[in-house]
């Protein structure tokens, strides 16, 4: 386990002296218990807080609408590419287990690490994989990331709210 000051070194630098970042071809051969050991420089909880914020305006109360859930707005789909996370003692094969883990903050920012254990890369190629491109992740998708979000609405609507999070979080 990495030492917590690590585990929260802010959205946009780290020190990695305490880990060994692995690539994503090399996540592919791992399985549900190797991935949890897998490190992603730069996803931090002020991270987190963003994703959710660029998500829902991270409305805990977030039901099931159009096939997404919870404060991420998770879909099915995403929850198996992250591993089907599950809250603890449910079963990954039973019909809701992904909502319910997707409706619950802290079951959901388990399914965004095991999405990003899997699809983290550089997506802006600014050098960085941080949370911009964590952002750019959910918001195209793991194999789309690289395509500008300004171009749809909904894009542009993630890009004000990152902003607006990025901008009060360094106010504070």
């Amino acid at each position: 386990m990495l030492p917590m000051e690590f585990l929260y070194a802010g959205i946009w630098g780290i020190n990695v002296d305490y880990a060994t970042v692995i690539s994503r071809e090399e996540v592919w051969g791992l399985d549900q218990e190797d991935l949890r050991s897998v490190f992603i420089p730069n996803l931090s909880e002020s991270c987190y807080r963003c994703l959710c914020h660029v998500s829902t305006l991270c409305q805990l109360s977030n039901e099931c609408k159009g096939g997404y859930c919870g404060p991420f707005n998770i879909s099915r789909v995403y929850w198996v590419d992250s591993g089907k996370v599950t809250l603890p003692d449910d079963d990954p094969d039973r019909n809701n287990a992904w909502r319910d883990c997707a409706r619950d903050y802290y079951c959901a920012k388990k399914i965004i690490e095991g999405y990003l254990q899997r699809f983290a890369k550089d997506c802006n190629d600014d050098g960085v994989t941080d949370c911009y491109d964590y952002m750019m992740i959910n918001g195209n998708g793991g194999y789309g990331c690289t395509l500008p979000l300004n171009r749809s609405e909904n894009g542009r609507r993630w890009l004000r709210r990152y902003e607006e999070c990025r901008s009060s979080l360094i106010r504070t």
